[in-house]
């Protein structure tokens, strides 16, 4: 819902006839101790870190922020921000996006990888001459979502901050004009939405000329929302040896064809399952007989809930939003809403209040889900099966956020919801977490399940 997907595509640049200053990609000294790890090390911390890495010549993981050897005042920005040592995305990525390699980060929400891509970015930056008018940005940031593409402009101001740096924001629910006027007065980097920025390039606000830092973050998400147009759009209006980093969740055909195009010789890095489960996140199944049982269901536990922490509840259809919202409230909990029908300004606001405390549990659909990163969030409740299992494993990642290991995801199965019954057996069992009988017997009446279980049973039918 509010997705703008008939935005048309800007024909691609004949790069040839462009003459593109030269510009620095390599900005990395391994650090000694880093270097004199022996290769057995290596392999075992990236395993400790549950990380495969492949791709010519992938740089070693770092352990500490200081061994990427920024600066003062980024490392200043790096632990006012609260970083204390970087998470697996970080380790691998950073190294790796400061020696100038393009990545392929295949990575869970909540791992942190915003400050894998921000971080090399503001070196890679610094380095450049200044933007002369007219000229700008150097780094392009694309995000599905206006959500999303919010949560990273503020974590990039944090960071650019010290050095000045201009940081335009190119999404939709904010001033179109305002826009344009930032990015013409000469910004270092754009955050955008796909549609909003070719909207803004046509409008002449500014040319990717100086463009030679590019990322796609929760590209699979892109996808799933029709932008894959758009995308290749944006892409072809950036010099071809500008350096690229590629963020998603799952690995869908798509976007696998997508990194092989926009990506020249990549590290890539999977972090955990691919499409997998979170095994930070505590997950409980439970099947109940109808809607009425769903709702005392969750009537019953709520204020449980909320002892422990603010409370994320999905639900698919925007009425089905209010009409649990407003029962939760009549049951005296605070309790906001949030879907696609309201307006951008609405949606911020009761995001803001829901982080301030004012609301200690946000009913929600899926828009609204993908990248929220709300640190109090401590029990997702699935009061409607997500719609497949990629979904699924992006709303449960709404708990646990980077790194923190105390998150419960509850789901509430209808008794025909054989189907994705069937997949959540397979993602329990990938995270290493009990399978519940009654979930069992649900997944045994889909037909799909049952054939995958006789043949890994060894043919027993």
């Amino acid at each position: 819902a509010g997705v703008k997907k008939d935005v048309e595509a800007l024909a691609a640049l004949e790069h040839d006839g462009i003459a593109y200053s030269e510009f620095n990609k390599d900005f990395y000294e391994e650090a000694p101790d880093i270097a004199a790890l022996t290769h057995a090390q290596v392999a075992e911390y990236r395993r400790q870190l549950g990380m495969r890495v492949s791709g010519f010549d992938a740089p070693r993981p770092i352990q500490t922020f200081k061994q990427c050897g920024f600066d003062g005042p980024l490392m200043a920005a790096i632990t006012k921000a609260g970083y204390q040592k970087p998470t697996a995305i970080q380790a691998q990525a950073l190294p790796a996006a400061l020696c100038g390699r393009d990545v392929l980060g295949i990575a869970k929400t909540g791992s942190g990888k915003t400050a894998a891509f921000v971080l090399p970015m503001i070196v890679h930056i610094m380095d450049q001459p200044e933007l002369q008018k007219g000229e700008g940005p150097i780094g392009v940031i694309v995000a599905p979502t206006r959500e999303l593409a919010e949560q990273i402009h503020k974590e990039t101001r944090r960071f650019s901050k010290a050095y000045n740096l201009g940081v335009a924001a190119a999404f939709g629910g904010l001033s179109k004009h305002q826009q344009f006027k930032d990015l013409k007065a000469g910004c270092e980097v754009a955050v955008c939405t796909p549609g909003r920025m070719i909207d803004l390039i046509r409008m002449k606000a500014c040319n990717m000329k100086r463009a030679t830092y590019l990322v796609f973050d929760e590209a699979d998400r892109m996808f799933d929302m029709g932008f894959e147009p758009q995308v290749r759009s944006i892409m072809g209006q950036i010099r071809p040896d500008r350096q690229t980093l590629l963020f998603s969740a799952t690995m869908p055909r798509k976007v696998e064809r997508l990194a092989g195009d926009a990506l020249t010789s990549p590290v890539r890095i999977t972090v955990g399952e691919v499409g997998g489960a979170n095994e930070d996140i505590k997950q409980v199944v439970e099947v109940v007989h109808d809607l009425g049982s769903k709702q005392k269901w969750l009537l019953d536990r709520l204020q449980r809930f909320i002892d422990d922490g603010d409370v994320l509840v999905f639900a698919n259809q925007k009425a089905r939003v209010d009409e649990l919202a407003a029962a939760l409230q009549a049951a005296g909990a605070k309790v906001a809403a949030i879907h696609g029908d309201m307006d951008q300004h609405t949606r911020m606001h009761t995001l803001a209040d829901f982080k301030a405390g004012a609301y200690h549990a946000l009913v929600a659909t899926d828009v609204a889900a993908r990248g929220l990163d709300i640190k109090s969030i401590k029990t997702v409740v699935n009061y409607d099966a997500a719609k497949d299992i990629d979904t699924h494993v992006h709303r449960i990642g709404r708990t646990g956020r980077a790194g923190d290991k105390d998150g419960v995801a509850y789901t509430l199965l209808l008794p025909h919801e054989t189907r994705i019954a069937g997949d959540l057996v397979q993602n329990l069992a990938t995270a290493g977490q009990e399978v519940p009988a009654m979930l069992h017997e649900l997944a045994a009446r889909d037909p799909r399940f049952r054939k995958g279980t006789a043949r890994g049973k060894g043919g027993r039918g």
